[in-house]
Parts: C-alpha cells; sequence; structure tokens
C-alpha cells in the first residue's frame, strides 16, 4: 500500500532518533484539565478521549467479530498515549514546517490520496489500512496525509537523505527546534516529551517509522 518513494524518504532508524536531541523536558500539572500545552495551543483531556473513540468506534464497525474486535483492542492497549504523542509530534512537525517555510495545498493531499488509495486497492482499503497500521480513524485520514506531505517536504527543504543517519539528524535537529519554540509540556500522567519517547513501541505515525538493520537492507515493496 506504501509507495517505494514514501517508505524509504522518511524510515527513521532507532539509532538517529537516541542520538536526537532532546526535544523538551517533563510536563507539570501547571495547565489543569489539559493533556498538554504546545504554543498556545491546549490539547484538553476530553480532546485526547474524544480522538480515542474515533478510533475505538471505527475500530467496531470495520471489526463486527467479537474476539478479533478484543484482540484489535488488546494489540492497542496504549492507544491513549499513543495518540496524545501523535497529536503532539504533528504540532511540532507543522511549527518546523512553518519555519521552513513548507506548505501543503489541497491538491498536494488529493493528488497522494488518489496515489494511495489505487494502490490499496480503493478508498475503503486505504482508510481500513491507515486505521489497522497508525490508529488513525477514517475521519482524520486526510489531515495524517497532510502531516505526512508535510515531513516529506520539510526533508527536502533540508535537503536532509532520510535513508543516512545524518539526514535524519538534520530532519530531528529541526523538529527539537520546534519543540523547544513550542515549549511542550506534557501532562505527567501521559509521561514525559523528549525525542527519544517517540520510537515508544505503542506509538506508530505513518511518517514516522523504525527500521532495524535487517529491514533497512531488506528490498522495498512498491
Amino acid at each position: 500500500m506504501h509507495r517505494r518513494r514514501r517508505r524509504t524518504a522518511l524510515a527513521l532508524s532507532t539509532a538517529a532518533i537516541a542520538a536526537a536531541p532532546l526535544l523538551t523536558a517533563c510536563g507539570s500539572e501547571a495547565h489543569p484539565g489539559a493533556a498538554a500545552v504546545v504554543g498556545n495551543d491546549r490539547i484538553t483531556v476530553s480532546q485526547l478521549e474524544g480522538r480515542v473513540n474515533e478510533v475505538r468506534d471505527a475500530q467496531r464497525a470495520a471489526i463486527p467479530d467479537e474476539q478479533q474486535y478484543e484482540q484489535a483492542i488488546a494489540k492497542t492497549g496504549g492507544l491513549t498515549r499513543s495518540t496524545l504523542h501523535t497529536m503532539v509530534l504533528d504540532k511540532v512537525l507543522h511549527q518546523a514546517a512553518a519555519d521552513a517555510g513548507v506548505d501543503v495545498s489541497r491538491r498536494d493531499i488529493q493528488t497522494m490520496r488518489a496515489g494511495l488509495e489505487q494502490q490499496a486497492g480503493g478508498k475503503k482499503a486505504l482508510e481500513q489500512g491507515w486505521l489497522q497500521q497508525y490508529s488513525v480513524a477514517p475521519s482524520r485520514l486526510e489531515d495524517s496525509l497532510r502531516t505526512e506531505i508535510e515531513a516529506q517536504k520539510l526533508a527536502k527543504k533540508l535537503g536532509a537523505d532520510m535513508n543516512a543517519p545524518e539526514g535524519q539528524a538534520v530532519f530531528w535537529k529541526e523538529l527539537s527546534k520546534a519543540s523547544k519554540k513550542l515549549d511542550v509540556d506534557l501532562n505527567p500522567r501521559y509521561g514525559t516529551w523528549d525525542v527519544e519517547k517517540s520510537k515508544r513501541a505503542d506509538t506508530k505515525t505513518p511518517w514516522v517509522r523504525e527500521v532495524s538493520a535487517d529491514d533497512a537492507a531488506a528490498p522495498k515493496q512498491a
């Protein structure tokens, strides 16, 4: 379902993530009712719960079999934390892209979506694939595609080869700068916020993907 170009351009190795600069320090209780504060934006606990419920509702609709549904729930047991991580990281990326003069048009999104739908075998197949792999509800698919395009364009603007550790370091350094500028503050109940945490096993976003040495050496599928 994934294009070769997209899969290879934004594959981030564990080593590069671990070596990248700290994004921000621990959160505090200074913002009651907030799951996180990113710049002037508050991600409230209710907003976070709403996003999680969107995914759960989509999973329920896609998996009528009760046993299979329970298995899907078990596989995404860390959904609340991983969803918050994605919401924050997307804002950090958006800031980095804006600082670099990168923008995404409606046509960019439509073009990517059309290509991915063709490869996936249709609209429904693409939506289900995104739901299963990245816990993105169908209603949020285009937001996710926008973020992915931003990541692609930012890497290109920076001249960062995402297949090389040096290029990955350049990319993450830019996100680190944006995160510090936004002064990300995570509610301690959801953990702390730094680049190393972005490689948590329970977090999967379309534009951030860990690869092992074996995976990196394996031929990429079209």
